[in-house]
């Protein structure tokens, strides 16, 4: 069951969603800034235009006979021509009365000097308007000049649509690019967890090795806590490692010495139902130290599973030395264990394992088989896999199809009366799939008995 709790976002698409969102802002604020920049320039110009335009009128005006004379010069409204054919209005007063021009054309304020300019609608048109104000001298008296000179702005307009759409295609280019390099950003920053993500899945469950990946120092610290989670795993699993094999023997030692004494007693003993009770106890002592036993070697070899102790192993030195145990229980029953080694197979496992899945095999073979039948052992390579086949010559296995088999604590139908826990298939198939490996259960049909194939690749 997965603890992580779903989420419908990821920080790759939070980062882009972030920079993306920040780009269009900032295409906005450059549209707003250009398009505000090129229409003050562009009022700028017009308004530099316009009073050059005026000025250049004033300059022609002088006062002859008593009389203000103004010859306007042609290029102070030539000046103000453009392709759009803006309209240009003008008019001249002199101490308030109109000398020419529209009559009806407003004026700007305009304090002595100082010209003043506004933008006013004027009949269908939008002007911007210029008003200077210049004193002449009339034989000591004085007379006040005003020229007022305005222009439509439909070039202004033109101008600014132009600087518009360029500004729009600027901002667009500008989100676009944006767009791309918040992708790479957020897929760089992605990358990252990727590549730490990637070194820890493609490790086996027993690599507890620190993580060495390359991140950005922001991921530091989760990397130095990954490491101090894996230490301290490790630590564990050493020390419970450690603590199976102290209780295997912690375990083991008391019951043996038990039922020697139980046997020793039951030498000594002559009523029979006593010699029973006795017999029941040394039975009960012997279930007991198998449960036990194959318990603590299921533990172990789960535990050691997870982080195997690989080194090269040879299956013929192995598969001896464990019959050379057995034997001494074997021969108690007249069975011999003949063994048949074609080649020597050497395969890349953890030897306590492999030892310890084979001795539950043969374990099983000697205790399940009848009397006075040999137990055949066999080693071999095909396909690239090494084989130890465990044959007896007993009933063999009720249905050997049943995956139930390999259940923990289950037993065959035939296993009544017999002592076991029912994890000896149990342990045998996990040492296999540990090591990549696989286990096959047959019944022989050549005189019968029951078939167990351990394999393992070679090396």
């Amino acid at each position: 069951m997965s603890l992580l709790r779903p989420s419908s976002s990821s920080i790759r698409r939070r980062l882009t969603l972030q920079l993306l969102v920040s780009a269009a802002v900032l295409a906005l604020v450059l549209f707003f800034i250009v398009f505000n920049f090129a229409r003050q320039i562009g009022s700028e110009s017009q308004d530099r235009v316009l009073l050059a335009s005026a000025r250049s009128v004033l300059d022609a005006s002088t006062i002859q006979d008593g009389e203000v004379w103004i010859d306007i010069p042609y290029f102070a409204f030539s000046m103000l021509d453009n392709p759009s054919d803006d309209r240009v209005f003008y008019q001249i007063v002199q101490d308030g009365d109109l000398l020419t021009g529209y009559e009806d054309l407003p004026q700007a304020r305009s304090d002595g000097a100082e010209a003043g300019f506004l933008t006013v609608p004027y009949r269908t048109e939008t002007l911007r308007i210029v008003t200077l104000t210049r004193r002449l001298s009339d034989g000591g008296q004085p007379v006040e000049v005003t020229v007022t000179v305005g222009q439509t702005r439909d070039e202004q307009a033109d101008v600014l649509n132009r600087i518009s759409r360029m500004t729009v295609l600027l901002g667009l280019g500008f989100f676009a690019v944006s767009a791309v390099l918040a992708v790479l950003a957020g897929q760089s920053t992605a990358s990252s967890l990727s590549r730490l993500a990637g070194s820890v899945s493609r490790r086996g469950p027993q690599d507890l090795r620190p993580v060495v990946a390359d991140v950005p120092s922001e991921m530091r610290p989760l990397v130095r806590s990954l490491n101090s989670l894996i230490a301290r795993l490790s630590g564990a699993f050493t020390r419970t490692e450690d603590f199976i094999a102290e209780a295997a023997h912690r375990v083991r030692t008391p019951l043996a010495t038990v039922r020697a004494h139980a046997e020793n007693t039951l030498r000594r003993v002559d009523r029979e139902e006593n010699r029973v009770s006795l017999r029941e106890m040394i039975r009960a002592i012997d279930e007991s130290s198998r449960a036990a036993g194959q318990l603590l070697d299921h533990a172990m070899v789960s535990l050691r599973a997870d982080q195997l102790e690989l080194q090269l192993v040879e299956l013929s030195s192995l598969v001896r030395d464990l019959v050379e145990r057995l034997s001494p229980v074997a021969e108690m029953r007249d069975m011999p264990i003949r063994i048949n080694a074609e080649v020597p197979c050497e395969v890349m496992g953890d030897p306590i394992l492999i030892q310890n899945a084979v001795r539950n095999l043969l374990d099983n073979a000697v205790k399940y088989a009848p009397s006075d039948t040999p137990i055949e052992v066999g080693i071999a390579a095909e396909s690239g896999n090494a084989i130890i086949t465990i044959r007896d010559h007993g009933a063999g296995f009720p249905d050997p199809t049943d995956a139930q088999l390999t259940r923990r604590f289950t037993r065959g139908e035939n296993a009544a009366g017999t002592i076991g826990s029912g994890l000896g298939l149990t342990i045998a198939e996990e040492v296999a799939r540990a090591h990549q490996g696989h286990l096959v259960i047959s019944n022989h049909s050549d005189g019968g008995g029951a078939c167990v194939q351990l394999s393992i690749p070679l090396r």
